[in-house]
């Protein structure tokens, strides 16, 4: 019997330790050490926040672009791999796939339907949690290839 309860007691600590997710929050755009792709307007502001609720993951983007165009948009999603809508203005793609990797580093596919934009993120937090940082490569709505780095700070 108290085999079965110290067993019981690992699994119940790994499944904890395997569902963190330290994306949560809410987190600042930083500009001086983010490099967007280019030939697009650069985010002047930024605020993402990252909600878990009944399973699902809800990510709010609010913010705006040096050009004055808004960004504001809404996904609620699994990490499971499956497709998920993208709804608001401001963002090249309206589908996205999150598969989380660990705690730290979740792995995205973002594309258009019906479009040509594609690209993969990898979005990495810090090990002291302060810092969250998504590099994309892809293709962009005209086919031509591009790279970015948002780099984000816990609020």
């Amino acid at each position: 019997m108290r085999a079965l309860t110290t067993m019981c007691a690992v699994f119940a600590m790994a499944v904890t330790a395997m569902a963190a997710d330290n994306t949560l929050g809410t987190w600042k755009y930083n500009t001086a050490k983010s490099k967007p792709a280019a030939g697009v307007s650069p985010i002047e502001s930024l605020t993402v926040t990252r909600e878990a609720t009944n399973g699902t993951v809800t990510i709010s983007a609010k913010g705006e672009r040096k050009d004055g165009s808004k960004i504001d948009t809404v996904t609620t999603t699994k990490y499971d791999g499956a497709a998920s809508s993208v709804t608001g203005t401001g963002l090249a793609w309206d589908s996205t796939t999150i598969k989380q990797i660990n705690a730290n580093t979740l792995s995205e596919e973002r594309s258009k339907q019906g479009g040509k934009y594609h690209s993969t993120v990898r979005t990495v937090v810090s090990k002291d949690g302060k810092t969250m940082t998504g590099s994309t490569k892809g293709t962009d709505a005209e086919g031509k290839p591009f790279t970015s780095v948002a780099v984000f700070d816990k609020q």
